[in-house]
């Protein structure tokens, strides 16, 4: 049920976050659902302080409620693709938090079209994602998963 008086913020993320965002990375159904295979630590950890807060080309933000990280929302380049990605930790699904952090970050990042490629069936990612404007543009597989394509314009 969501809950318009959460106080749900972004803000940049610094390394302290990470251990955080890595422990949401490893939760189950987290992974059952976005079908997204979560990095040994190392590996999180690389990626996130190379690819992500050492590019200066992606867009990062902690989501934030009540002051503790709720997970992140991401902006990068993939080729003239500006892609969008998020993920939030099981504490904070079902909340509207979410939905309050993805309208806060789409008003920071200004690139359109963006696009977004949820696994199909993750149904609370598709439906965040129709909430906002974006519309399905087709289905693309990462390994042996399908994935719906979407962008805003």
């Amino acid at each position: 049920m969501s809950d318009d008086s959460e106080d749900v913020r972004l803000r940049d993320v610094v390394e302290d976050d990470l251990e955080c965002l890595l422990a949401y990375e490893h939760d189950p159904e987290a992974v059952r659902r976005s079908r997204f295979t979560p990095r040994p630590r190392d590996a999180f950890l690389r990626h996130w302080k190379s690819r992500v807060l050492g590019d200066d080309t992606v867009f990062v933000q902690a989501v934030t409620v009540g002051g503790e990280v709720a997970g992140s929302v991401v902006a990068w380049w993939e080729g003239d693709r500006r892609f969008l990605g998020y993920w939030l930790g099981r504490p904070y699904w079902g909340r509207g938090i979410g939905s309050r952090a993805l309208t806060l970050f789409l008003e920071r990042e200004h690139n359109r079209p963006l696009y977004a490629d949820p696994a199909d069936g993750n149904t609370g990612s598709v439906r965040l994602l129709e909430k906002h404007g974006f519309r399905r543009t087709g289905t693309v597989r990462h390994g042996e998963n399908e994935h719906v394509v979407f962008v805003l314009s």
